[in-house]
């Protein structure tokens, strides 16, 4: 199995990644009873924007998602989901790594939100994200940039 690459997203890479983030996010989803099916995959698609999101190809497949936006004082980190697969390799903090340079570069703060008790929000914080505030179901998290 290949380490990964990450390329730009195409408008037709829209149902194997809203497939992969229904799987990816199930337990936790479950976790905090806001599970549900067609939701989870619709929110996806509706943010689907190919010219801000890449995939990350494994093997010839799509294995992961993300999506970074230009936001008010920086940029905003949506939908960074993964193959479950694939988390216990490294294949999340090296696309994460690499993200994260091209915004120290540029100077920008990075901004996401994870759900609460998602082990996601670990991996987060290893490469500087700290809390700014939660919320019943969220984590909203930044990351100021390194010179």
């Amino acid at each position: 199995m290949d380490t990964g690459t990450t390329r730009p997203a195409r408008p037709e890479d829209v149902e194997a990644p809203a497939e992969l983030r229904a799987v990816a996010m199930r337990p936790d989803l479950e976790r905090l009873g806001r599970h549900d099916e067609q939701r989870v995959r619709q929110r996806l698609r509706n943010g689907h924007a190919p010219g801000h999101t890449s995939v990350v190809v494994v093997d010839g497949g799509i294995a992961g998602t993300l999506t970074l936006r230009p936001a008010e004082g920086g940029l905003r980190l949506e939908n960074f989901c993964l193959s479950p697969a694939l988390q216990p390799r490294g294949t999340g903090g090296a696309v994460l790594r690499t993200l994260l340079a091209r915004a120290d570069r540029a100077g920008a703060a990075v901004r996401l939100d994870v759900l609460r008790g998602t082990v996601a929000r670990a991996l987060h914080e290893r490469h500087g994200f700290t809390t700014e505030r939660q919320d019943p179901v969220d984590v909203f998290m930044v990351r100021t940039p390194v010179s």
